[in-house]
């Protein structure tokens, strides 16, 4: 249960926009200079601040997260790529990813993700561990660290498996194929899809209901179903992330780079 009478401060963050109907708190990604909501330095900074801030607000009863314009979040940004290619940095970020995605599962309040559009790496694992994950017609959802020649971290070697099985897991972090909002919805990997200019609606009145309910009881009860969660990314998370360090450390990762900026295919060679 949330204690105290704390509330989160919005001049805290430049990236993430707050907004409060009645008893649910409504963030925004929002970058200011990047429409793709892609994570650099300062989004993946007041990420892994904001879980920490909402583990306690006492003000509000549920959250919902969305995205600003036609993206939830594009992943990591490539520019912001080459900055972590020593081990004291690959060290910090590591450490707050870590961090992120333990806070997020110990937020009391029932967290509700409103997909508007792709929710790419870091975005599908965040979105994918919300408590319920509604998605626009119109997105999809990806883990395409592989695409760049790094591991799956970030969480998604846990939860993509726990979501839809080992099998359709692996095929896709091995690819990094996006998978469309109709399929997604098929194969579990999220709640509903509405259309487009129903999702924050739709993501928003769910958020109200919850918000409605017992406060303790369903804390609780989120608490307990995110015992499993925990339990799968304590098996993945540690070695997902070294495996990544090691990887963005790799031939192959720089090759990636050097493609995207070339608007060629990669030629990867395993070193």
């Amino acid at each position: 249960m949330s204690v105290g009478h704390e509330s989160i401060d919005a001049s805290n963050y430049r990236a993430l926009r707050f907004e409060r109907q009645g008893d649910v708190l409504i963030i925004t990604i929002d970058h200011p200079s990047n429409k793709l909501n892609a994570v650099d330095d300062v989004l993946h900074t007041e990420l892994t601040r904001l879980f920490a801030d909402l583990k306690r607000e006492s003000r509000a009863r549920a959250a919902v997260i969305t995205g600003a314009g036609r993206m939830f979040s594009a992943g990591g940004d490539f520019d912001w790529f080459p900055t972590l290619s020593n081990l004291e940095a690959l060290e910090h970020l590591r450490r707050d990813a870590k961090q992120m995605i333990w806070d997020l599962l110990d937020v009391p309040i029932p967290i509700v993700a409103a997909v508007n559009g792709p929710a790419v790496g870091l975005g599908a694992s965040l979105a994918l561990l919300c408590d319920t994950i509604y998605m626009a017609e119109s997105a999809h959802i990806a883990d395409p660290h592989v695409m760049v020649g790094i591991v799956a971290g970030d969480g998604g070697a846990a939860i993509w498996p726990l979501a839809v099985g080992p099998a359709r897991a692996k095929q896709y972090l091995m690819t990094g194929d996006p998978v469309p909002a109709a399929e997604a919805e098929r194969i579990g990997l999220v709640n509903a899809v509405v259309p487009d200019a129903e999702l924050l609606e739709t993501a928003i009145a769910f958020a109200t209901r919850l918000a409605a309910g017992a406060p303790l009881a369903i804390q609780y009860t989120k608490l307990a179903v995110n015992k499993q969660i925990k339990d799968a990314l304590n098996i993945a998370f540690d070695t997902s992330t070294a495996l990544e360090i090691v990887t963005f450390q790799s031939e192959d990762h720089k090759e990636a780079l050097s493609a995207i900026k070339e608007r060629r295919k990669p030629k990867f060679k395993g070193r």
